[in-house]
Protein backbone atom coordinates (compact mmCIF):
# COMPACT_ATOMS: atom_id res chain seq x y z
CA UNK A 1 0.00 0.00 0.00
CA UNK A 2 1.46 3.08 -1.13
CA UNK A 3 1.90 5.84 1.20
CA UNK A 4 0.67 9.37 1.32
CA UNK A 5 1.99 12.54 1.13
CA UNK A 6 -0.04 15.59 2.06
CA UNK A 7 1.46 18.82 0.31
CA UNK A 8 0.98 22.11 2.04
CA UNK A 9 2.16 24.94 0.09
CA UNK A 10 0.21 27.88 -1.39
CA UNK A 11 2.49 28.03 -4.34
CA UNK A 12 1.10 25.60 -7.35
CA UNK A 13 4.51 25.32 -9.03
CA UNK A 14 6.34 24.43 -5.82
CA UNK A 15 3.44 22.03 -5.43
CA UNK A 16 3.67 20.60 -8.81
CA UNK A 17 7.89 20.13 -8.75
CA UNK A 18 7.14 18.02 -4.82
CA UNK A 19 4.78 15.67 -6.34
CA UNK A 20 6.76 15.07 -9.51
CA UNK A 21 9.79 13.88 -7.15
CA UNK A 22 7.48 11.99 -4.57
CA UNK A 23 5.45 10.22 -7.24
CA UNK A 24 8.63 8.89 -8.61
CA UNK A 25 9.55 7.27 -5.56
CA UNK A 26 5.86 5.46 -5.41
CA UNK A 27 4.27 8.19 -3.39
CA UNK A 28 0.87 9.30 -3.55
CA UNK A 29 0.11 13.00 -3.44
CA UNK A 30 -2.95 15.01 -1.84
CA UNK A 31 -2.57 19.05 -2.03
CA UNK A 32 -4.14 21.84 -0.04
CA UNK A 33 -3.14 25.20 -0.33
CA UNK A 34 -3.39 26.76 2.52
CA UNK A 35 -3.41 25.69 6.33
CA UNK A 36 -7.49 25.34 6.50
CA UNK A 37 -7.33 23.97 3.33
CA UNK A 38 -5.12 20.82 5.12
CA UNK A 39 -7.30 21.18 8.12
CA UNK A 40 -10.41 20.73 6.08
CA UNK A 41 -8.94 17.63 4.40
CA UNK A 42 -7.66 16.00 7.22
CA UNK A 43 -11.11 16.45 8.89
CA UNK A 44 -12.84 14.83 6.08
CA UNK A 45 -11.06 11.98 6.34
CA UNK A 46 -8.48 12.37 4.19
CA UNK A 47 -5.51 9.77 4.05
CA UNK A 48 -1.99 11.27 4.98
CA UNK A 49 0.97 9.57 6.30
CA UNK A 50 3.26 12.74 6.25
CA UNK A 51 2.33 16.16 5.95
CA UNK A 52 4.90 18.57 4.01
CA UNK A 53 4.38 21.96 5.66
CA UNK A 54 5.25 25.52 4.39
CA UNK A 55 5.67 28.13 6.93
CA UNK A 56 4.90 31.01 5.29
CA UNK A 57 1.51 30.99 4.02
CA UNK A 58 -1.46 33.81 3.27
CA UNK A 59 -4.00 33.35 5.85
CA UNK A 60 -3.06 31.18 8.85
CA UNK A 61 0.35 30.25 8.82
CA UNK A 62 2.54 27.15 9.32
CA UNK A 63 3.49 27.66 12.70
CA UNK A 64 -0.55 27.80 13.06
CA UNK A 65 -1.48 24.82 10.93
CA UNK A 66 0.48 22.49 12.92
CA UNK A 67 -1.06 23.48 16.24
CA UNK A 68 -4.53 23.26 15.15
CA UNK A 69 -3.25 19.89 13.57
CA UNK A 70 -2.15 19.16 17.51
CA UNK A 71 -4.83 20.26 18.80
CA UNK A 72 -7.60 18.39 17.12
CA UNK A 73 -5.80 15.13 17.00
CA UNK A 74 -3.99 14.71 13.68
CA UNK A 75 -1.03 13.01 14.78
CA UNK A 76 0.75 12.64 11.51
CA UNK A 77 4.87 13.36 11.58
CA UNK A 78 4.80 16.94 9.75
CA UNK A 79 7.94 17.85 7.68
CA UNK A 80 8.42 22.29 7.10
CA UNK A 81 9.54 23.65 4.69
CA UNK A 82 10.25 27.31 4.32
CA UNK A 83 12.43 29.94 2.27
CA UNK A 84 12.85 32.91 3.90
CA UNK A 85 12.18 31.75 8.00
CA UNK A 86 14.81 32.02 10.01
CA UNK A 87 16.19 29.11 12.70
CA UNK A 88 13.96 30.63 15.83
CA UNK A 89 11.18 30.00 13.21
CA UNK A 90 12.24 26.75 12.54
CA UNK A 91 12.82 25.92 16.05
CA UNK A 92 9.36 26.77 17.16
CA UNK A 93 8.12 24.47 14.55
CA UNK A 94 10.18 21.77 15.58
CA UNK A 95 9.53 22.47 19.11
CA UNK A 96 5.53 22.80 18.29
CA UNK A 97 5.55 18.86 16.89
CA UNK A 98 7.64 18.80 13.08
CA UNK A 99 9.97 16.24 12.83
CA UNK A 100 12.11 17.76 10.31
CA UNK A 101 12.76 20.70 8.23
CA UNK A 102 14.31 21.66 4.62
CA UNK A 103 14.99 24.83 2.75
CA UNK A 104 13.63 25.70 -0.57
CA UNK A 105 15.18 24.87 -2.77
CA UNK A 106 15.49 21.12 -1.78
CA UNK A 107 16.93 18.42 -3.65
CA UNK A 108 15.00 15.49 -4.17
CA UNK A 109 17.65 13.11 -2.58
CA UNK A 110 16.56 15.47 0.63
CA UNK A 111 12.76 15.37 0.23
CA UNK A 112 12.66 12.12 -0.17
CA UNK A 113 15.06 11.09 2.78
CA UNK A 114 13.03 13.46 4.59
CA UNK A 115 9.88 11.55 4.77
CA UNK A 116 11.61 8.20 4.47
CA UNK A 117 12.64 8.99 8.23
CA UNK A 118 9.73 10.72 9.32
CA UNK A 119 7.39 7.53 7.92
CA UNK A 120 10.17 5.05 10.20
CA UNK A 121 9.86 7.78 13.18
CA UNK A 122 6.23 7.27 12.62
CA UNK A 123 6.03 3.69 12.36
CA UNK A 124 8.30 3.48 15.77
CA UNK A 125 6.09 5.84 17.97
CA UNK A 126 3.36 3.90 16.71
CA UNK A 127 5.35 0.52 17.64
CA UNK A 128 6.03 1.76 21.38
CA UNK A 129 2.55 2.93 21.73
CA UNK A 130 1.37 -0.32 20.91
CA UNK A 131 3.61 -2.24 23.18
CA UNK A 132 2.78 0.60 26.13
CA UNK A 133 -1.61 -0.39 25.95
CA UNK A 134 -0.25 -4.37 25.39
CA UNK A 135 1.40 -4.25 28.30
CA UNK A 136 -0.76 -2.12 30.67
CA UNK A 137 -3.78 -3.91 29.32
CA UNK A 138 -5.34 -0.82 27.94
CA UNK A 139 -5.64 -2.03 24.38
CA UNK A 140 -9.32 -1.37 23.09
CA UNK A 141 -11.56 -2.35 20.28
CA UNK A 142 -9.93 1.18 18.16
CA UNK A 143 -6.95 -0.32 18.08
CA UNK A 144 -8.36 -3.84 16.42
CA UNK A 145 -7.55 -3.78 12.44
CA UNK A 146 -10.72 -3.98 10.21
CA UNK A 147 -13.34 -1.95 8.93
CA UNK A 148 -15.10 -4.84 7.05
CA UNK A 149 -18.73 -5.23 7.81
CA UNK A 150 -17.78 -8.40 9.54
CA UNK A 151 -15.20 -6.61 11.96
CA UNK A 152 -17.19 -4.02 12.15
CA UNK A 153 -19.85 -6.37 13.93
CA UNK A 154 -17.09 -8.40 16.14
CA UNK A 155 -16.65 -4.80 17.33
CA UNK A 156 -19.90 -3.59 18.30
CA UNK A 157 -20.71 -6.61 20.05
CA UNK A 158 -17.21 -6.59 22.53
CA UNK A 159 -18.11 -3.00 23.19
CA UNK A 160 -21.53 -3.95 24.37
CA UNK A 161 -19.93 -7.00 26.65
CA UNK A 162 -16.90 -5.06 27.64
CA UNK A 163 -20.14 -2.79 29.42
CA UNK A 164 -20.59 -5.50 31.93
CA UNK A 165 -18.63 -8.41 33.51
CA UNK A 166 -20.78 -10.94 31.56
CA UNK A 167 -18.80 -14.35 30.77
CA UNK A 168 -17.73 -13.84 27.25
CA UNK A 169 -16.87 -17.16 24.78
CA UNK A 170 -14.97 -16.16 21.36
CA UNK A 171 -14.95 -18.88 18.59
CA UNK A 172 -13.30 -18.94 15.37
CA UNK A 173 -11.02 -20.79 13.43
CA UNK A 174 -6.97 -21.17 14.63
CA UNK A 175 -5.00 -17.69 14.06
CA UNK A 176 -7.95 -15.29 13.58
CA UNK A 177 -6.48 -13.04 16.53
CA UNK A 178 -8.69 -14.58 19.38
CA UNK A 179 -6.84 -12.86 22.02
CA UNK A 180 -6.77 -9.76 20.41
CA UNK A 181 -10.42 -9.74 20.55
CA UNK A 182 -9.89 -10.97 24.47
CA UNK A 183 -7.42 -7.84 25.34
CA UNK A 184 -9.94 -5.55 23.63
CA UNK A 185 -12.63 -6.36 26.06
CA UNK A 186 -10.36 -6.45 28.62
CA UNK A 187 -9.09 -2.85 27.93
CA UNK A 188 -12.40 -1.26 27.14
CA UNK A 189 -14.03 -2.32 30.49
CA UNK A 190 -13.65 -0.60 33.83
CA UNK A 191 -11.10 -3.58 34.30
CA UNK A 192 -8.92 -1.92 32.38
CA UNK A 193 -4.68 -1.39 33.81
CA UNK A 194 -5.40 -4.52 36.16
CA UNK A 195 -3.95 -8.21 35.58
CA UNK A 196 -4.91 -9.65 31.85
CA UNK A 197 -3.74 -13.18 32.33
CA UNK A 198 -3.56 -15.59 29.30
CA UNK A 199 -3.59 -19.46 29.45
CA UNK A 200 -3.62 -21.92 26.42
CA UNK A 201 -5.60 -24.71 28.33
CA UNK A 202 -4.08 -27.18 25.20
CA UNK A 203 -0.69 -26.54 25.99
CA UNK A 204 -0.76 -27.21 29.85
CA UNK A 205 -0.16 -30.82 30.65
CA UNK A 206 -2.77 -32.84 32.07
CA UNK A 207 -1.25 -33.17 35.32
CA UNK A 208 -0.44 -29.69 35.88
CA UNK A 209 -3.63 -28.08 35.18
CA UNK A 210 -4.92 -28.13 38.31
CA UNK A 211 -1.97 -26.06 40.19
CA UNK A 212 -1.56 -23.95 37.18
CA UNK A 213 -4.66 -22.62 37.22
CA UNK A 214 -5.80 -22.74 40.92
CA UNK A 215 -2.32 -23.00 43.03
CA UNK A 216 -1.09 -25.06 45.42
CA UNK A 217 0.37 -24.85 48.59
CA UNK A 218 4.16 -25.74 50.17
CA UNK A 219 4.61 -29.53 50.04
CA UNK A 220 1.09 -30.04 48.92
CA UNK A 221 2.53 -33.23 46.97
CA UNK A 222 5.89 -33.89 45.52
CA UNK A 223 7.94 -31.36 43.69
CA UNK A 224 5.77 -28.67 45.57
CA UNK A 225 8.87 -26.82 47.13
CA UNK A 226 7.24 -23.35 47.39
CA UNK A 227 3.55 -21.99 47.00
CA UNK A 228 2.07 -21.38 43.89
CA UNK A 229 -0.66 -18.80 43.54
CA UNK A 230 -2.01 -20.24 40.25
CA UNK A 231 -3.68 -17.70 37.53
CA UNK A 232 -7.02 -17.65 39.52
CA UNK A 233 -4.96 -15.45 42.07
CA UNK A 234 -2.47 -13.64 39.26
CA UNK A 235 -5.55 -12.08 37.76
CA UNK A 236 -7.53 -11.08 41.03
CA UNK A 237 -9.09 -8.05 39.80
CA UNK A 238 -8.54 -8.58 36.24
CA UNK A 239 -9.39 -10.48 33.40
CA UNK A 240 -8.32 -14.39 32.83
CA UNK A 241 -8.27 -15.13 29.32
CA UNK A 242 -8.92 -19.46 28.66
CA UNK A 243 -7.90 -19.73 25.66
CA UNK A 244 -8.94 -23.53 23.99
CA UNK A 245 -10.90 -23.99 26.80
CA UNK A 246 -12.35 -27.16 25.12
CA UNK A 247 -8.91 -28.92 26.23
CA UNK A 248 -9.53 -28.95 29.32
CA UNK A 249 -9.85 -32.54 31.09
CA UNK A 250 -13.46 -33.01 32.67
CA UNK A 251 -12.39 -33.41 36.39
CA UNK A 252 -10.91 -30.00 36.14
CA UNK A 253 -14.34 -28.76 34.38
CA UNK A 254 -15.94 -29.48 37.66
CA UNK A 255 -13.35 -27.25 39.60
CA UNK A 256 -13.79 -24.36 36.83
CA UNK A 257 -17.33 -24.68 36.82
CA UNK A 258 -17.65 -24.24 40.87
CA UNK A 259 -15.06 -21.25 40.51
CA UNK A 260 -17.11 -19.59 38.35
CA UNK A 261 -20.26 -19.78 40.38
CA UNK A 262 -18.91 -18.88 43.86
CA UNK A 263 -16.30 -16.97 43.06
CA UNK A 264 -13.73 -19.16 45.33
CA UNK A 265 -10.80 -21.53 44.71
CA UNK A 266 -9.56 -24.35 46.35
CA UNK A 267 -5.63 -24.64 46.13
CA UNK A 268 -3.86 -27.74 46.08
CA UNK A 269 -3.26 -28.57 49.72
CA UNK A 270 -5.25 -25.25 50.85
CA UNK A 271 -7.46 -26.26 53.98
CA UNK A 272 -9.82 -23.20 53.13
CA UNK A 273 -11.01 -21.67 49.89
CA UNK A 274 -10.07 -18.22 48.31
CA UNK A 275 -11.93 -15.17 47.21
CA UNK A 276 -11.06 -14.24 43.88
CA UNK A 277 -12.74 -11.20 42.02
CA UNK A 278 -11.79 -13.12 37.80
CA UNK A 279 -13.81 -11.90 34.49
CA UNK A 280 -13.46 -14.76 32.76
CA UNK A 281 -13.18 -14.83 28.64
CA UNK A 282 -12.51 -18.33 27.51
CA UNK A 283 -11.65 -18.92 23.40
CA UNK A 284 -12.05 -22.13 21.32
CA UNK A 285 -11.45 -23.03 17.70
CA UNK A 286 -14.10 -26.28 18.49
CA UNK A 287 -17.72 -26.67 18.27
CA UNK A 288 -18.59 -27.23 22.21
CA UNK A 289 -21.97 -27.87 21.26
CA UNK A 290 -20.88 -30.87 20.02
CA UNK A 291 -18.19 -31.71 22.56
CA UNK A 292 -21.10 -31.70 25.06
CA UNK A 293 -22.96 -33.95 22.69
CA UNK A 294 -19.87 -36.31 22.54
CA UNK A 295 -19.77 -36.09 26.63
CA UNK A 296 -16.17 -34.80 26.28
CA UNK A 297 -17.81 -30.94 27.55
CA UNK A 298 -19.65 -30.15 30.37
CA UNK A 299 -23.10 -29.15 29.54
CA UNK A 300 -23.34 -26.92 32.65
CA UNK A 301 -20.14 -25.18 32.07
CA UNK A 302 -20.88 -24.53 28.59
CA UNK A 303 -23.84 -22.76 29.28
CA UNK A 304 -22.06 -20.95 32.15
CA UNK A 305 -19.12 -19.28 29.19
CA UNK A 306 -21.33 -19.52 26.40
CA UNK A 307 -23.61 -16.53 27.84
CA UNK A 308 -22.58 -13.93 25.45
CA UNK A 309 -20.54 -15.83 22.00
CA UNK A 310 -18.59 -13.61 19.78
CA UNK A 311 -17.51 -15.22 17.00
CA UNK A 312 -14.43 -14.02 15.24
CA UNK A 313 -14.14 -14.14 11.56
CA UNK A 314 -11.81 -15.86 9.26
CA UNK A 315 -9.69 -13.90 7.04
CA UNK A 316 -10.40 -15.15 4.07
CA UNK A 317 -14.20 -13.84 5.04
CA UNK A 318 -13.03 -9.94 5.26
CA UNK A 319 -10.17 -9.40 3.05
CA UNK A 320 -11.38 -6.24 2.50
CA UNK A 321 -8.95 -5.70 5.62
CA UNK A 322 -5.47 -7.17 4.26
CA UNK A 323 -4.61 -4.27 3.12
CA UNK A 324 -4.32 -2.20 6.29
CA UNK A 325 -3.21 -5.55 8.13
CA UNK A 326 -0.06 -5.76 6.01
CA UNK A 327 0.54 -2.16 5.95
CA UNK A 328 0.37 -2.72 9.74
CA UNK A 329 2.44 -5.73 9.97
CA UNK A 330 4.89 -4.09 7.92
CA UNK A 331 5.19 -0.88 9.85
CA UNK A 332 5.44 -3.49 13.03
CA UNK A 333 7.96 -5.10 11.32
CA UNK A 334 10.19 -2.13 10.19
CA UNK A 335 10.87 -1.14 13.35
CA UNK A 336 11.60 -4.58 15.03
CA UNK A 337 13.91 -5.70 11.83
CA UNK A 338 15.41 -1.87 11.46
CA UNK A 339 14.23 -2.11 8.13
CA UNK A 340 12.83 0.83 5.43
CA UNK A 341 10.24 -1.09 3.25
CA UNK A 342 7.56 0.86 2.40
CA UNK A 343 4.58 -1.13 1.40
CA UNK A 344 3.34 -3.90 -1.00
CA UNK A 345 3.10 -2.92 -4.38
CA UNK A 346 -0.27 -2.92 -5.97
CA UNK A 347 0.11 -6.10 -7.93
CA UNK A 348 1.60 -7.52 -4.33
CA UNK A 349 -1.68 -6.21 -2.65
CA UNK A 350 -3.74 -8.17 -5.22
CA UNK A 351 -1.85 -10.96 -5.10
CA UNK A 352 -2.00 -11.22 -1.20
CA UNK A 353 -5.78 -10.35 -1.29
CA UNK A 354 -6.74 -13.12 -3.70
CA UNK A 355 -5.13 -15.65 -1.32
CA UNK A 356 -7.43 -17.41 0.91
CA UNK A 357 -5.38 -18.01 3.86
CA UNK A 358 -6.36 -20.96 5.84
CA UNK A 359 -3.88 -20.08 8.62
CA UNK A 360 -5.74 -16.74 8.99
CA UNK A 361 -4.32 -13.21 10.03
CA UNK A 362 -0.97 -15.72 11.56
CA UNK A 363 -0.01 -16.92 8.58
CA UNK A 364 -0.62 -13.37 7.00
CA UNK A 365 1.56 -11.83 9.73
CA UNK A 366 4.59 -14.73 9.49
CA UNK A 367 4.66 -13.99 5.24
CA UNK A 368 5.21 -10.36 5.69
CA UNK A 369 7.51 -11.27 8.71
CA UNK A 370 9.82 -13.43 6.14
CA UNK A 371 9.07 -11.06 2.99
CA UNK A 372 10.48 -7.65 5.25
CA UNK A 373 13.60 -9.89 6.46
CA UNK A 374 14.43 -10.85 3.10
CA UNK A 375 13.14 -7.97 1.10
CA UNK A 376 16.09 -5.80 -0.42
CA UNK A 377 13.58 -3.01 -2.57
CA UNK A 378 11.10 -0.43 -0.99
CA UNK A 379 8.26 -2.25 -2.10
CA UNK A 380 7.39 -6.01 -1.55
CA UNK A 381 7.28 -8.02 -4.64
CA UNK A 382 4.78 -11.25 -5.25
CA UNK A 383 7.90 -13.33 -5.28
CA UNK A 384 8.77 -11.89 -1.60
CA UNK A 385 6.25 -14.37 -0.79
CA UNK A 386 7.12 -17.73 -2.28
CA UNK A 387 5.01 -20.00 0.11
CA UNK A 388 2.18 -19.26 -1.28
CA UNK A 389 3.23 -18.08 -5.03
CA UNK A 390 0.74 -20.25 -7.41
CA UNK A 391 -1.76 -21.13 -4.70
CA UNK A 392 -3.68 -17.81 -5.28
CA UNK A 393 -7.05 -17.85 -7.41
CA UNK A 394 -7.08 -18.61 -11.26
CA UNK A 395 -7.09 -15.62 -13.31
CA UNK A 396 -10.51 -14.93 -15.17
CA UNK A 397 -9.46 -16.32 -18.05
CA UNK A 398 -9.58 -19.85 -16.42
CA UNK A 399 -13.09 -19.57 -15.97
CA UNK A 400 -13.99 -19.28 -19.52
CA UNK A 401 -12.91 -22.64 -20.48
CA UNK A 402 -15.27 -24.58 -18.03
CA UNK A 403 -18.15 -26.08 -20.29
CA UNK A 404 -21.87 -25.77 -19.28
CA UNK A 405 -23.94 -28.49 -17.70
CA UNK A 406 -26.64 -29.87 -19.39
CA UNK A 407 -29.98 -28.74 -17.41
CA UNK A 408 -33.17 -30.32 -17.24
CA UNK A 409 -36.08 -28.96 -19.50
CA UNK A 410 -37.79 -26.45 -17.31
CA UNK A 411 -40.89 -27.26 -15.81
CA UNK A 412 -43.73 -24.64 -15.98
CA UNK A 413 -44.35 -22.47 -13.08
CA UNK A 414 -47.27 -22.62 -10.31
CA UNK A 415 -49.60 -20.33 -10.25
CA UNK A 416 -50.67 -17.89 -7.41
CA UNK A 417 -53.14 -19.52 -6.58
CA UNK A 418 -51.62 -23.01 -6.49
CA UNK A 419 -48.60 -21.76 -4.21
CA UNK A 420 -51.32 -19.92 -2.19
CA UNK A 421 -53.05 -23.40 -1.49
CA UNK A 422 -49.89 -25.31 -0.85
CA UNK A 423 -48.40 -22.58 1.68
CA UNK A 424 -48.81 -23.78 4.90
CA UNK A 425 -50.67 -21.28 7.22
CA UNK A 426 -48.19 -21.06 9.80
CA UNK A 427 -44.98 -20.99 7.26
CA UNK A 428 -42.34 -18.57 9.22
CA UNK A 429 -41.40 -17.13 5.78
CA UNK A 430 -44.43 -16.22 3.90
CA UNK A 431 -44.27 -15.92 -0.10
CA UNK A 432 -47.32 -14.17 -0.76
CA UNK A 433 -49.29 -11.73 0.57
CA UNK A 434 -52.67 -11.53 2.34
CA UNK A 435 -54.02 -10.71 -1.38
CA UNK A 436 -52.39 -13.64 -3.07
CA UNK A 437 -49.37 -10.93 -4.54
CA UNK A 438 -45.85 -11.96 -4.30
CA UNK A 439 -44.21 -10.51 -1.60
CA UNK A 440 -40.91 -8.22 -2.80
CA UNK A 441 -37.46 -10.28 -2.89
CA UNK A 442 -36.35 -7.69 -0.03
CA UNK A 443 -38.96 -8.73 2.56
CA UNK A 444 -38.81 -12.42 1.83
CA UNK A 445 -34.91 -12.10 2.25
CA UNK A 446 -35.30 -10.86 5.41
CA UNK A 447 -37.18 -12.96 7.08
CA UNK A 448 -35.21 -15.82 5.80
CA UNK A 449 -32.26 -14.10 7.43
CA UNK A 450 -33.85 -13.34 10.73
CA UNK A 451 -35.57 -17.25 10.96
CA UNK A 452 -31.99 -18.39 10.17
CA UNK A 453 -30.44 -16.37 12.88
CA UNK A 454 -32.78 -17.45 15.09
CA UNK A 455 -32.60 -21.30 14.63
CA UNK A 456 -28.47 -21.47 14.39
CA UNK A 457 -28.50 -19.08 17.91
CA UNK A 458 -26.41 -16.43 16.07
CA UNK A 459 -23.73 -18.79 14.87
CA UNK A 460 -22.98 -16.43 11.86
CA UNK A 461 -20.71 -19.08 9.96
CA UNK A 462 -23.69 -21.70 10.02
CA UNK A 463 -26.11 -19.09 8.96
CA UNK A 464 -24.32 -18.07 6.30
CA UNK A 465 -23.17 -21.61 5.40
CA UNK A 466 -26.90 -22.63 5.36
CA UNK A 467 -28.07 -20.15 3.21
CA UNK A 468 -25.34 -20.40 0.82
CA UNK A 469 -23.87 -17.26 1.06
CA UNK A 470 -20.75 -15.64 2.40
CA UNK A 471 -20.32 -14.36 5.70
CA UNK A 472 -19.37 -11.01 4.55
CA UNK A 473 -21.81 -11.08 2.20
CA UNK A 474 -23.97 -12.22 5.37
CA UNK A 475 -22.79 -9.18 7.65
CA UNK A 476 -23.51 -6.60 5.08
CA UNK A 477 -27.09 -8.03 4.33
CA UNK A 478 -27.85 -7.44 7.89
CA UNK A 479 -26.28 -4.20 8.15
CA UNK A 480 -28.99 -3.42 4.95
CA UNK A 481 -31.59 -5.19 6.44
CA UNK A 482 -31.70 -3.17 9.81
CA UNK A 483 -30.84 -6.99 11.68
CA UNK A 484 -28.16 -5.60 13.86
CA UNK A 485 -30.27 -5.74 16.37
CA UNK A 486 -31.39 -9.33 16.28
CA UNK A 487 -28.22 -10.57 16.00
CA UNK A 488 -27.18 -9.23 19.28
CA UNK A 489 -30.36 -10.41 20.86
CA UNK A 490 -29.80 -13.28 20.11
CA UNK A 491 -26.44 -13.55 21.13
CA UNK A 492 -26.77 -12.14 24.23
CA UNK A 493 -29.13 -14.90 25.04
CA UNK A 494 -26.74 -17.71 24.30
Amino acid sequence: MSKTVLVVDDDPTQRRLIQAVLEREGFAVVHAESGDDALSKLGAGAKADVVLLDLVMPGISGQDTLAEMRARGFNQPVIVVTATGGIDTVVSAMQAGAVDFFVKPAAPERIIVSIRNALSMGALKGEVDRLKKHANGRTTFDDLIGASPAMTMVKRLGERAAKSGIPVLITGESGVGKEVIARAVHGSSDRAGKPFVAVNCGAIPENLVESILFGHEKGSFTGATDKHLGKFQEANGGTLFLDEVGELPLDIQVKLLRALQESEIDPIGSKRSIKVDVRIVSATNRDLSQAVAEGRFREDLFYRLNVYPIEAPALRERKEDIPALVDAFVRRFNVEEGKSVVGAAPETMAFLTSYDWPGNVRQLENAVYRAIVLADAPYLAPHDFPAISGVAAPPPEAAATVQPVATAMPQPLPTAQQLMAEMPKDAPVRILDERGHLRTLEEIERDLIQLAIGIYAGHMSEVARRLGIGRSTLYRKVKEQGLEDVVEQVAAQG
